[in-house]
């Protein structure tokens, strides 16, 4: 039963989700791979509740659940690094945010990915649908693409002259590419004028 709980608190992995092989050995805990795309300062309140949701459905760090945490602080190279990292540590699970998910995902198709929070998942090419994600990847997303054009259209009724746009994103995110593109969409269907990047 407490298997089940760990698995609903990791986001909805499948219920049926096997601890690896070798987390079946004598004497070896369950491990948690925290992937923290910035310092552990910043995650800290994430952290520290991760840990006391753990604690309320009876799994004690140390005791019956490792978690290793590392973090990135702030560079993107590093999160491909700390995913290689856990793959060598064979972890049982990597948690991470959706931003570090797309290098998780690159180094690993069999370790669970459970992301706490993201962007469009299927639009990101993290899942192949909400309904059906298959792969080892789940979390929680917010959809922020499929609010793109009511962003604009709110925008247009407190700007009624609105006639450009810039739109600011990181372009090495493929999550901000896919949002700008959206506005740029939806700017085009206001007749807002140019929108441009």
């Amino acid at each position: 039963m407490k298997r089940r709980d760990f698995i609903t608190l990791l986001g909805g992995a499948a219920a049926a989700w096997p601890l690896a092989a070798s987390a079946q050995q004598a004497g070896k805990l369950p491990t948690i791979g925290f992937l923290g795309s910035s310092s552990a300062s910043g995650w800290s309140p994430w952290t520290a509740a991760f840990v006391q949701r753990l604690n309320e459905l009876g799994w004690v760090e140390g005791r019956t659940v490792a978690i290793e945490y590392r973090w990135a602080d702030g560079r993107s190279e590093r999160v491909a690094e700390i995913a290689a990292e856990f793959v060598r540590l064979k972890v049982d699970v990597i948690v991470t945010s959706g931003l570090a998910v797309p290098a998780a995902k690159q180094v690993t198709s069999v370790i669970p990915i459970v992301f706490a929070l993201g962007p469009d998942p299927v639009g990101g090419g993290l899942v192949a649908s909400l309904t059906r994600p298959g792969g080892n990847v789940t979390g929680l997303s917010i959809q922020s693409t499929d609010t793109a054009s009511k962003r604009l259209e709110l925008l247009r009724e407190v700007v009624p002259g609105l006639r450009r746009l810039a739109v600011m994103a990181n372009v090495g995110f493929p999550q901000g590419v896919l949002e700008m593109g959206a506005q740029r969409t939806s700017g085009r269907t206001l007749r807002c004028g140019r929108c441009t990047r």
